[in-house]
């Protein structure tokens, strides 16, 4: 699902420099960490850190797995990218000047769907609201199978009864 672009006051490159320098001890922004922010800003999908190297590797952008991996905590750190643990793996999307949604992720086909409800939001404010609780942010969840993973499950059930 598509949603309509945050309007945000930096692009993800100037917030990434910014963050870097305002760290205790002053990171440098280099060519590789440049590139890697102008690629994954460049589309939205969802990746796991191996996902990305491979992807890089395929359109001859140089950064080894160790800059990947380095890189993507420090892009999470910022805000920039949100970390989305799903068991073995860990997805990476946008956060950055994407509105917030939740997920439904299938367990059999790796397929992430993205949806938003006003319902979901509005239950998070009012159990805020009753603990008096300051949310930050959230990460929602569902893992199951899809509607396609459940289909081909139902029709091989189907055959086994023959």
């Amino acid at each position: 699902m598509d949603f309509p672009a945050v309007q945000v006051s930096q692009s993800p490159e100037e917030k990434f420099r910014e963050y870097l320098a305002s760290q205790p001890r002053a990171q440098r922004y280099t060519n590789q960490q440049r590139d890697m922010v102008v690629y994954i800003f460049s589309r939205h999908n969802h990746f796991d850190a191996d996902q990305l190297v491979e992807s890089l590797k395929n359109e001859n952008i140089p950064a080894s797995r160790a800059t990947v991996y380095r890189t993507l905590k420090k892009l999470v750190r910022a805000g920039l990218l949100r970390e989305l643990d799903v068991g073995p793996r860990k997805f990476y999307e946008h956060d950055y000047g994407y509105p917030q949604h939740e997920h439904m992720y299938c367990q059999q086909c790796h397929t992430m769907i993205e949806f938003q409800d006003p319902a979901i939001e509005e239950a998070i404010r009012d159990v805020c609201g009753q603990h008096h609780f300051q949310a930050a942010s959230h990460t929602f969840i569902i893992r199951g199978l899809c509607a396609d993973c459940n289909r081909a499950k139902v029709t091989k059930r189907r055959l086994d009864l023959v």
